[in-house]
């Protein structure tokens, strides 16, 4: 409550403020959660941070970056993480703060990261079948070929950037 009075009073003095509502609701960082199933994947993300799945990292929001699985038996799997632009820059726009939405474009909180959760069901090695990414109940929301084959450009982009290369 006190961040929505915050952002108000922000959006009401927008031409003197220096702070963008999206970096005060929702920070410049999102935590995702990484899964697999099974579980106890060994999880890599392209600056080096490892965990061993269920676990969870705060991320950039405006930074592009990738997750690789990988478990004993079964292929490994990369997964491509995309920095969206959010509704928060449409917020700052519609109440005049260009100021804020200049701040909240520069730190990347008015993106969030997809997908969140990333939670991914392996496949043992020598089968024929894709890997998948699953929803909170389970249930297959798309391969993870087709995954990144739809965000593969604007994640690479976004990597090369930052001068990451992604292990494929």
């Amino acid at each position: 409550m006190i961040k929505k009075a915050v952002c108000t009073i922000m959006l009401a003095t927008s031409g003197l403020g220096v702070g963008g509502c999206a970096t005060v609701l929702n920070g410049t960082s999102q935590p995702v959660e990484f899964r697999s199933e099974p579980s106890g994947a060994d999880v890599e993300l392209v600056r080096g941070l490892k965990c061993e799945a269920p676990c969870r990292y705060n991320l950039k929001r405006g930074k592009d970056n990738a997750v690789t699985f990988t478990k004993e038996g079964f292929r490994s799997e990369t997964v491509y993480i995309q920095s969206r632009i959010g509704g928060a820059i449409a917020g700052n726009i519609l109440a005049g703060g260009i100021i804020g939405g200049i701040v909240d474009g520069s730190n990347g909180a008015s993106n969030h990261l997809y997908p969140d959760p990333i939670s991914v069901r392996l496949v043992p090695i020598g089968s024929d079948e894709p890997a998948v990414l699953l929803d909170d109940k389970g249930q297959v929301i798309v391969t993870v070929a087709a995954h990144n084959a739809k965000v593969a450009r604007d994640v690479n982009k976004g990597l090369d950037k930052q001068g990451i290369k992604p292990k494929r």
